[in-house]
């Protein structure tokens, strides 16, 4: 059997919750536990009861919609989140909470009952955009996290994480912590380029890189822009650049390997000044563990000869590290199944960012799925997909979540 979703009801679905803290360019912004979150979150539920599903509220404000199974068996998870980036799209994360009830949808009026209960899970601030750090909800739940320290993180406005839950009437009973899960599944916009590129319809996701998170500071000596020779520098402005130099050296040697410079600062910033210190991150990433670690430890020596030679004193502060991840293998293949049966061209593929789905990979069997975006663009108020790819994305779901729970 060879269900399909409603293309037209998913995509008024999308519609309806994007009109939801709408963006001043046609994208979205509901950050986390704020009253467009909750709108959104209500929205949700009205729609659950409908089909009359439960939901529940676990500590961290995780949101479960269950629909229940024939017996007690552990449930099939699918979801996502609702939370944006403050000029996010409309589709990063939503369509995988909005593909997860629409095949609730299909089923109840198929009127097809399932062995294993279902339920669709909206994680709490994947997008660590209120509160930091990302995958939080996700992260807490497979005790990546400890929740007494998560507690404690506060916004811009000093307003704590736990605060913000009992403000929202988000905070739950229920303790968050994993429970046996069957599967969990995740349908995702794919935020690169690869899947429209290579003309494929979905892709089938085979675990996320690694990735590793870094603090720069390089310590010189301000002095005169004119009065000061060259040979007499301790400029760490320069080092940088010599570094970053060298870092895409190092990235040359290894295939699938990527690194970002992001943020800079320079101290202090004046035009006609040698800076005596210069601050910058850098983002490494690499689908391999030991390559990923191969890397740090030449990024960290490359750091240390450029500071020998040219006079500098340096800090170098690994910030966070995500080790590489592999999906379920079981997972993997109903995926792959489902978009055989249902005739979609697709590519294995893995994931350059991080998905609550990655968190639930250390206490539950996941699989993945991704469908293309226009010109890979994400955290974009222009975001964009097509209606039949979110069908097609919601149709692999739908079958491969009735492979993991079983129709009687």
């Amino acid at each position: 059997m060879n269900l399909k979703v409603n293309k037209n009801r998913l995509w008024q679905s999308l519609t309806k919750m994007a009109e939801i803290g709408p963006g001043d360019n046609g994208g979205s912004c509901r950050l986390a536990l704020t009253d467009a979150d909750i709108e959104g979150r209500n929205l949700l539920k009205s729609w659950a009861a409908q089909l009359n599903c439960s939901h529940r509220l676990d500590s961290m404000g995780n949101l479960f919609i269950r629909r229940e199974g024939n017996n007690g068996k552990a449930p099939v998870l699918m979801g996502s989140h609702l939370d944006t980036q403050p000029c996010g799209g409309r589709f990063d994360g939503v369509l995988g909470v909005l593909g997860a009830i629409e095949v609730l949808r299909v089923l109840e009026e198929n009127n097809i009952k399932t062995e294993h209960p279902l339920e669709v899970v909206v994680w709490t601030n994947e997008e660590g955009v209120r509160f930091s750090p990302a995958m939080m909800g996700s992260g807490v739940f497979s005790g990546v996290f400890k929740q007494s320290e998560i507690f404690l993180h506060k916004d811009n406005n000093g307003v704590s994480v736990e605060q913000a839950l009992h403000n929202s009437d988000q905070l739950g009973s229920e303790a968050c912590k994993s429970f046996p899960i069957e599967a969990y599944y995740e349908l995702h916009i794919e935020q690169g380029p690869v899947l429209e590129l290579e003309n494929k319809t979905i892709g089938v996701v085979t675990g996320a890189q690694g990735i590793s998170w870094s603090h720069v500071t390089l310590n010189g000596q301000s002095a005169h822009a004119g009065t000061t020779p060259m040979n007499y520098r301790k400029d760490p402005v320069s080092g940088m650049i010599q570094i970053v130099k060298g870092l895409q050296e190092i990235i040359k040697e290894q295939k699938s390997s990527l690194y970002t410079v992001g943020g800079i600062e320079s101290q202090p910033a004046s035009i006609n000044s040698v800076a005596n210190k210069v601050l910058f991150t850098v983002d490494l990433r690499h689908p391999e563990d030991a390559i990923l670690k191969i890397m740090q430890q030449k990024f960290k020596s490359l750091i240390d000869e450029v500071c020998a030679r040219e006079n500098l004193k340096s800090e170098l502060n690994n910030i966070w590290y995500s080790p590489a991840i592999s999906f379920n293998k079981s997972c993997i293949s109903k995926v792959k199944i489902a978009t055989e049966k249902l005739g979609y061209s697709y590519q294995n593929i893995v994931s350059g960012a991080g998905h609550d789905a990655c968190q639930i990979s250390y206490v539950a069997p996941v699989g993945m799925i991704f469908i293309p975006c226009k010109g890979g663009l994400s955290h974009n108020e222009a975001e964009s997909i097509s209606p039949e790819n979110a069908q097609a994305g919601a149709n692999v779901l739908l079958n491969a979540v009735l492979e993991s729970s079983v129709i009687n």
